[in-house]
């Protein structure tokens, strides 16, 4: 079957990583530790996919900004005591490998700062298939277009020849406003009836689900 696609764009935590509970308790801790009002999970999971810095603004808008980098420094340390241990999601490793091997151009695009995303390449040795990546620190955090943009300028694709691929409205939001087509993980951060309103072209409940979906339609 001839390939839909050329490009690949995957977000990291919620999609590839089983990350979102430990991004939620490490907010709900941070915020304990510096005596700000603990947020709820729902609340926790909304700001998944942004940068950190835009994460924080946008849970806390009336936070002072002096303590904006205090409560940043206590989610890393809670954070990265235990992200060597997050596993992916099953069977995330051999979908990336074979999509690789079918000659996909593989991406990442995610809110994470770029020492977070070689950390997370080191500890899931998934960075020998990506040809590309983009982090929040060093463009513009979604859903921002330009992370999309400039990974569709690198690699040389047409938007419609791309696909972001991603667990929360940020990453269906981005692809609208890059003018590339989606396709939802409801299994992440978001709930997946929430993610519907940004048409992607479809909404997978489950990591396998999504691995199919990729091997019949891209």
């Amino acid at each position: 079957m001839a390939k839909r696609f050329d490009l690949l764009i995957f977000d990291w935590d919620g999609t590839l990583l089983d990350s979102a509970g430990t991004i939620v308790a490490s907010i709900q801790a941070a915020c304990a530790d510096i005596g700000w009002p603990v947020p709820s999970r729902e609340a926790a999971s909304h700001i998944i996919g942004l940068g950190l810095k835009e994460a924080i603004a946008a849970l806390f808008p009336d936070m002072p900004e002096a303590e904006q980098p205090r409560l940043a420094e206590r989610y890393r340390y809670h954070y990265l005591a235990q992200d060597q241990d997050i596993p992916l999601f099953d069977g995330a490793a051999e979908l990336i490998a074979e999509l690789h091997s079918r000659g996909f151009l593989l991406a990442v695009a995610t809110g994470k700062a770029r020492r977070g995303l070689i950390r997370a390449f080191e500890h899931s040795g998934l960075e020998p298939y990506f040809h590309a990546s983009r982090t929040a620190d060093e463009t513009f955090s979604k859903p921002n277009p330009t992370m999309l943009i400039e990974l569709l300028d690198e690699l040389m694709v047409e938007r419609e020849r791309a696909l972001m691929i991603g667990d929360t409205s940020h990453d269906l939001q981005m692809a609208q406003n890059a003018g590339v087509p989606a396709l939802a993980a409801g299994y992440g951060a978001h709930p997946a009836d929430s993610l519907h309103a940004y048409r992607p072209l479809a909404v997978c409940h489950r990591f396998e689900e999504l691995a199919e979906w990729l091997r019949t339609h891209a």
